[in-house]
């Protein structure tokens, strides 16, 4: 029997890798002489970089760049073992873990660090870069970014504005004469999960500039800068994205991907997907275990598990599907292409206790899933 592991985290508790290792012990205890493939997968976020640079035996690399309010920190990216494709957090230069909570200002911070590692990266030489734009501290539409690749940003006066939150409102012109020509041949790929426009009421400010230390008068007006950089950028670029769905994502950090770096954006999960080479691996599957900490209405939008049910299914190969919280419903499951799913809970036990023992807790559960489908396979 020839079984494929291929998870997401379990937030909080298990690194994907260790749902791995967790998953494998309960299948070995069940079934010694299975064959086990093992693919930590994650869905474009936090740990994607990771999980890329490993898969295809690449090497990570620090460099030294800007957080989100002007200091200096290292962060690290990872490298494909072709040195061809970077693989690039955002949130590694420009996120919102780097702040403290009472440092949280979408006015001051930036995305200056996120080009300074995309400098790095291109002048190693690579072909690809593929940019997670999760968990950012920022709402700049991206301007910091493209102002470490030599994009300049000026005022009705001609001079240039600092690239932040705040002074959206006030760029009248963008220069691009100055852009390193390193950038141009590369392609980027972003890993974007959400589907909001740049501004507006669904936009970057209004949804998600409140956690990132945004008040009422702040949103409305990180808002009117979105909207005029966006007016900004149409005439400069000839082309009106600020409606595409993801412009939204990463403070307008996807709408700048798509302005400064000409890039393509595309479902985390896909490309997380796409990279591993999962599909061969499900292909030649008897059945494909996956997992995450909470499987619920968020799980069957774009999440791995969806992303391994819509494999599976089409590849005629069942899918179990283990997980700390399961919040759908035997029907949702059925519909969305999952053959079981269990909650590995074993007992009444509180967060705490669950994420102690999540490792024993996901190995019996898959003790008792693998038990079930051999002993089934078998007659």
């Amino acid at each position: 029997m020839y079984i494929l592991v291929a998870p997401d985290k379990f937030r909080g508790s298990l690194e994907a890798t260790e749902v791995c290792q967790s998953v494998t012990e309960g299948i070995r205890l069940a079934f010694p002489d299975a064959k086990i493939v093992s693919t930590p997968l994650a869905d474009g976020g936090e740990g994607t970089t990771r999980i890329l640079t490993e898969g295809s035996n690449g090497k990570f690399v620090s460099a030294v760049v800007h957080d989100p309010l002007g200091r200096y920190i290292e962060a690290e990216y990872g490298l494909s073992g072709d040195g061809n494709t970077a693989f690039i957090e955002m949130a590694a230069a420009s996120g919102l873990n780097l702040l403290k909570p009472e440092e949280r200002n979408p006015f001051l911070t930036n995305t200056f660090g996120t080009g300074e590692l995309i400098l790095h990266a291109v002048n190693s030489g690579v072909k690809k870069i593929i940019l997670g734009i999760g968990g950012s501290a920022t709402t700049d539409a991206g301007i910091g970014m493209a102002a470490a690749l030599g994009f300049e940003f000026l005022d009705e006066n001609e001079q240039n504005v600092n690239p932040n939150g705040e002074n959206l409102s006030s760029i009248k012109n963008i220069k691009t004469e100055n852009v390193n020509p390193l950038i141009k041949p590369v392609e980027f790929i972003v890993a974007c999960d959400v589907t909001n426009p740049l501004y507006g009421e669904f936009g970057a400010a209004y949804i998600y500039g409140p956690q990132k230390g945004a008040d009422q008068v702040m949103v409305a007006k990180l808002d009117m800068g979105l909207k005029n950089i966006s007016d900004i950028a149409t005439k400069t670029f000839g082309k009106n994205i600020s409606g595409n769905p993801g412009a939204g994502a990463a403070g307008g950090l996807g709408a700048g991907a798509l302005w400064f770096l000409n890039a393509k954006l595309r479902e985390g999960v896909s490309i997380v997907m796409e990279q591993t080479n999962i599909a061969e691996h499900i292909q030649k599957a008897d059945l494909v275990i996956t997992g995450e900490g909470k499987v619920d209405d968020q799980t069957l939008q774009g999440k791995v598990v969806k992303g391994l049910a819509d494999l599976c299914q089409k590849n005629n190969v069942p899918l179990a599907v283990v997980c700390g919280t399961l919040m759908i419903t035997p029907e949702e499951a059925q519909n969305a292409g999952i053959t079981y799913a269990v909650s590995v809970l074993n007992r009444p036990m509180d967060l705490q206790q669950a994420e102690k023992e999540a490792f024993s807790l996901v190995c019996d559960a898959t003790f008792h899933l693998v038990r079930l489908f051999f002993n089934k396979s078998r007659k």
